[in-house]
């Protein structure tokens, strides 16, 4: 009986066992090291959040795709908790109401579908995380133009630059390699700015004031 053929792209199934998750790897690896160089930028937003969401203010978040997850992710550890027990802060991801989402979709086209929801949902004062691979996504970049209309401040998580939503932003991390690399440590930086919230956090309720 002949064997079966194998189902996988030459290119893999040519390579030696491990070869292509230890590549994957360093690749991360990459990224993560571009994501560390820009520690202090992730630390100065951690501690803007906090200042903005004591004030009030509240958080709007929107990807496409995995960057969705990780946005959602985000406004999940505001809402319920990163690490210490806290009170909960105001954060809302764009894409998590699927009323709206697919009827702004169907009556306006996908472009909209989080432009309108920035436009009826952010204020003067508030936080809009954009987070994207590729960074040129027109629905991401008209969120981006709808937050500064009203007012809000606008960070853009993305990859390789110099891309639309990242010179739109009032404030960006580019992170330049692979788009699933991208995604990965995305998840880093969501994780790294809770952390920097809830030390400034921390800061405040112990009245050592604010980091400068």
């Amino acid at each position: 009986m002949s064997p079966r053929p194998s189902t996988q792209p030459r290119s893999l199934a040519a390579a030696a066992p491990g070869v292509v998750v230890t590549a994957h790897i360093a690749e991360l690896a990459a990224v993560a090291a571009t994501l560390a160089a820009e520690a202090e930028r992730l630390d100065g937003w951690g501690r803007e959040l906090c200042r903005r969401l004591l004030a009030g203010h509240r958080l709007l978040a929107g990807g496409n795709g995995g960057s969705a997850a990780e946005a959602q992710h985000l406004t999940a550890e505001l809402v319920g908790r990163y690490q210490g027990e806290r009170a909960p802060f105001s954060a809302i991801a764009l894409h998590a109401d699927t009323s709206s989402l697919t009827a702004i979709g169907n009556d306006y086209g996908f472009e909209e579908i989080f432009a309108r929801q920035v436009s009826a949902h952010a204020r003067n004062g508030d936080v809009l995380i954009l987070l994207s691979t590729s960074g040129r996504s027109p629905n991401l970049v008209r969120a981006a133009e709808a937050g500064r209309a009203a007012g809000a401040v606008v960070w853009a998580l993305t990859g390789s630059g110099p891309n639309p939503l990242a010179d739109i932003a009032d404030d960006r991390i580019l992170l330049p390699g692979p788009a699933a690399t991208v995604q990965e440590v995305q998840l880093v930086a969501v994780h790294a700015l809770c952390l920097a919230f809830e030390e400034q956090l921390a800061r405040s309720r112990s009245g050592t004031g604010w980091a400068s």
